[in-house]
């Protein structure tokens, strides 16, 4: 059994994981993430806790029963029944068994039960909550290393364009066109263009390894991710008073808060059971035998059969005062209401902040994006014009420099203004979800 546990868990996770020499999707990254995160894992064993705590619950319904049993010997002298002393042996041996049942506990338990079954629901929240902020930050490494990859793209480009720069200055210098710093100029922005490009791919490793640990991938050997497709990736916005509405009857994080209120309620409740009386029964059986060295005495099984006794009874504790603990246990699960109340009004407050945010900065990002395509396009225009002129010396090479910079620096900034709409996007759509 615990082999073909071990080849099924091996299996799932065969397939749970793509292979290391195809690149992962943002949806393979989320759903590997959702099943083998930290902090997810750590949710579903809480998750196991709560339905000890449920048995737990159930069983102080149960009755305690208890068997015993003593053996003891006295030796030297001791009191007779004459009422002298005398060097007399004893022995004695007793048994018995008991039974207490709970019949009223002041609520106590039920309510206990009650909160033990809402406790599970809270974690099954907490499951779906860590899940969802998993979901969230693997969201926002993948696209940060998409971007830091892009970004990378740019810098070769920037690279690759004074590289040409510098061919060409220096074949105008052997003509006797230009003069000799302008050769020594072209070399250092080649210079600093592969220092930028070193940067960039040291950025994007980075980005990567912040998306494998994020992941829990301890081999990242051939570890590469995927592309979007942009056609998706320009959804109408929804407006952020509906994500908000939706947000508050469907986030995980908001639910987690307002399920925080119940269990204190619960709490409350239990408190309060202490001002009720309690009533248990118990039952018992009991047996002893008894010898005394030079006194015959009844055989074991007479002695056994004498003795036997039987007990029924009934206890019942009236709480009275007990130094006002009740009242304080009570004034400590209202004040846990009114903190779990405050936690809710703050991430409400959160939540609001956070979706207005991503609204306004996915509208800027998204205008930035399409104006940027067409600055993207005059940039490389003029540079191409501003390289003609060049080529035939109209142009010096700080002309040259300046439309490279140009075009580099609009590039960038609709890289920048891409991601940032996709992610935006994204995160306006997921607490939108219904």
């Amino acid at each position: 059994m615990k082999l073909t546990r071990i080849i099924l868990s091996s299996a799932i996770l065969a397939t749970s994981l793509p292979a290391m020499a195809d690149p992962w999707s943002l949806d393979s990254c989320i759903n590997y993430a959702v099943e083998h995160n930290l902090d997810v894992r750590s949710a579903l064993l809480e998750r196991q806790r709560g339905d000890l705590n449920v048995t737990e619950a159930k069983d102080r319904f149960l009755p305690n029963v208890s068997a015993s049993a003593s053996q003891s010997w006295n030796f030297g002298r001791g009191l007779t029944s004459e009422n002298t002393y005398a060097n007399r042996n004893t022995s004695s041996f007793g048994w018995g068994a008991n039974l207490s049942l709970p019949i009223f506990q002041g609520l106590s338990a039920l309510r206990q039960l009650r909160q033990a079954r809402a406790n599970v629901r809270d974690l099954d929240l907490r499951v779906e909550y860590a899940r969802d902020e998993t979901t969230l930050s693997i969201m926002s490494y993948y696209l940060q290393a998409l971007y830091n990859k892009e970004l990378l793209s740019v810098r070769r480009e920037e690279l690759n364009l004074s590289r040409a720069q510098l061919a060409r200055q220096e074949a105008l210098l052997e003509g006797g066109k230009i003069p000799e710093v302008d050769v020594l100029q072209a070399k250092s922005q080649v210079a600093s263009g592969e220092v930028s490009v070193i940067n960039a791919e040291n950025d994007y490793r980075l980005a990567m390894v912040d998306l494998t640990r994020a992941l829990e991938l301890d081999n990242t050997e051939g570890f590469d991710i995927l592309p979007l497709d942009m056609d998706k990736e320009f959804p109408t916005l929804a407006s952020p008073e509906s994500v908000y509405n939706n947000a508050l009857e469907n986030y995980s994080g908001i639910r987690v808060a307002r399920s925080a209120i119940g269990l204190a309620d619960h709490a409350i409740s239990i408190a309060k059971s202490g001002y009720l009386p309690q009533l248990s029964f118990s039952a018992g059986l009991n047996s002893s035998y008894y010898t005394l060295s030079g006194v015959p005495g009844a055989s074991f099984s007479r002695q056994m059969r004498d003795n036997f006794s039987k007990s029924l009874g009934f206890s019942l504790s009236i709480p009275i005062f007990n130094a006002f603990n009740t009242r304080n246990q009570i004034r400590q699960a209202k004040l846990q209401r009114l903190n779990a109340e405050l936690e809710l009004e703050r991430r409400e407050s959160d939540l609001n902040k956070t979706i207005q945010q991503a609204y306004c900065q996915a509208q800027g990002a998204e205008a930035r994006y399409k104006a940027g395509e067409t600055a993207v396009v005059a940039a490389k225009a003029a540079l191409d014009a501003m390289t003609e002129k060049s080529i035939y010396g109209r142009a010096n090479s700080t002309e040259w420099e300046q439309a490279r910079t140009n075009y580099i620096t609009t590039l960038s900034e609709q890289v920048q203004a891409k991601y940032e709409m996709i992610l935006r996007n994204r995160i306006l759509n997921f607490y939108n979800k219904r």
